[in-house]
């Protein structure tokens, strides 16, 4: 953890930055903006910044968009100035720390930013011999290639085996090739000089550089460009870098991560990836199953993923049925542990006592499913589709003709009775969880997804059903958009747009709760 102190902090910086150091931190200090944007700029970077709530805060997050540096902030103060930390929080920091300096305060922050979500959570075979095989790879400075589907969690992997490494004290740096433009990336990767291009306004040392003696993490490499694979391949191969604008190589010695989602032979056969840059990575693979065939790991990252967002919300503790566990078990699960982890935050938020329910349970990428396993979205008894029924109720639910029950779940083993092995079972082909697709087990559940549910939605148009679903989402969170966004999983701009889209159509659009109406 590299923390970065921007400020006097009223004197209490000493303190401030003792206690972080205390708690594993490598701490260094700046009085000014203009010295916290030229450190970020350079090699030693940081992973959080403690910023003095008297400067300009606002200039200071602009200045770090500008130039594409992402890295969290936390404004400091006197006291609990609520007015100060509103402004500072407006202006985009994370959190607001009172000052004179509280130590558990202090660790917690440190805590939750180390942190972020970076631990595995896993129990089932495969994925335990997937991590046995990634700690056996780590002590070495070969390069590794991550695969697997999307969500999978193929940077945590590869931050496992930067702290299994013997370069674990030394920085750990993540670039995702697939957010940066290409024009871009490459200034990302190597730095620039200062004019080298419009908007250089100064010189900014590269990731390699950022990364040096430690780990770099190529994320999604398969879609970088193939200029900018060249330009990568000589520096692997000659361990040194040309920063744009200069003519100075720098050495450079980084020990490379990369992942990807697509099968990277099949890239190099069409001539979108670089043979020799593959071999050059591919020294050691490791591939992460999907949570399809890890099936003994749902019930564990459900209950983690439920902790983490009741104690964010403030919802108290909160526990699984055995009706909706069984639904998380037969769910296709397309996109992996992030479309659980998305599932589990809807839930606490549905969820209205301390059990968490099929009813609160809303599966998403439905119209993606494999064939025969499409189930409907909303539960009956879900809160979005009857907001106001229940206790406390104060308005009726709209009447609406009545909807066919959707079909009894299928039974699914018991979970030490599912096979652990990566292969097909014997007499027949692989089907869910690893099970031959002619067993009982796999006929249950193709009679169990007949599609009952969805009979109601026919003859109706993806667009009418989905204008339907926001505004009943809408009106059960009671016009506050941030929660409606989350809920329905879609980010806030999209919401905002197709409520505007809704009001110009003529419809009626639930005004913003109290708490958007200043900002709204």
């Amino acid at each position: 953890m590299r923390l970065l102190i921007v400020g006097t902090l009223e004197g209490y910086i000493t303190a401030a930055g003792k206690i972080a150091m205390k708690r594993g931190a490598k701490v260094s200090h700046t009085d000014s903006i203009e010295g916290a944007l030229t450190a970020l700029r350079a090699a030693a970077g940081a992973d959080l910044v403690m910023i003095d709530v008297k400067l300009d805060i606002a200039t200071f997050i602009d200045s770090l968009k500008s130039e594409r540096i992402t890295i969290p902030v936390v404004a400091c103060g006197i006291g609990t100035d609520a007015a100060a930390a509103v402004r500072a929080i407006r202006a985009g920091a994370k959190e607001y720390l009172p000052l004179p300096p509280n130590a558990e305060l202090i660790a917690a922050v440190l805590e939750a930013v180390a942190e972020e979500s970076h631990s595995i959570v896993c129990s089932d075979p495969a994925m335990l011999a997937t991590l046995r095989l990634a700690e056996q790879v780590a002590p070495s400075d070969a390069s590794v290639m991550i695969t697997g589907e999307s969500g999978t969690g193929k940077e945590l992997m590869a931050r496992f085996i930067h702290r299994k490494s013997r370069r674990s004290g030394e920085p750990f740096v993540a670039v995702n090739c697939a957010a940066i433009p290409e024009n871009l990336l490459e200034s990302e990767l190597f730095g620039h000089e200062k004019g080298a291009f419009t908007g250089a306004v100064a010189r900014r040392l590269g990731k390699f550089e950022e990364a040096n003696n430690g780990t770099l993490l190529l994320d999604e490499l398969s879609e970088m460009h193939p200029r900018l694979q060249a330009k990568l391949l000589r520096a692997i191969q000659e361990k040194e870098i040309d920063r744009i604008g200069s003519s100075q190589p720098v050495k450079v010695n980084v020990r490379l991560i990369a992942t990807s989602n697509r099968n990277l032979e099949a890239e190099v056969r069409s001539g979108n990836f670089r043979e020799d840059l593959y071999f050059r990575l591919n020294v050691f693979s490791v591939a992460i199953p999907s949570l399809r065939e890890r099936p003994a790991d749902i019930p564990m990252i459900a209950e983690h993923f439920l902790k983490k967002y009741a104690e964010a919300n403030g919802l108290g503790d909160k526990r699984l049925t055995e009706d909706a566990l069984l639904m998380l078990k037969t769910h296709h699960w397309r996109g992996n542990v992030r479309e659980l982890e998305n599932t589990m935050h809807r839930a606490v938020l549905l969820s209205r006592g301390e059990e968490v329910g099929p009813e609160a349970i809303m599966l998403t990428s439905k119209m993606l499913a494999p064939e025969g396993s499409a189930q409907a979205s909303i539960p009956s008894d879900s809160p979005v589709a009857n907001p106001f029924a229940g206790p406390g109720g104060t308005v009726p639910a709209a009447s609406q003709p009545a909807q066919p029950q959707p079909a009894t779940p299928p039974v699914v083993p018991p979970l030490g009775s599912l096979p652990t092995s990566y292969g097909p079972p014997k007499g027949g082909k692989p089907g869910p969880y690893g099970m031959a697709a002619n067993s009982s087990a796999a006929a249950a559940a193709n009679a169990g997804t007949s599609g009952a549910g969805l009979a109601a939605l026919i003859g109706r148009t993806v667009a009418d059903v989905e204008r339907d679903l926001i505004l009943e989402t809408l009106t059960h969170c009671l016009g506050n958009r941030t929660h409606a966004a989350n809920i329905l999983g879609i980010s806030i701009r999209t919401l905002r747009n197709k409520l505007k889209q809704y009001g110009d159509e003529g419809r009626s659009v639930p005004s913003p709760g109290n708490d958007e109406r200043a900002t709204a």
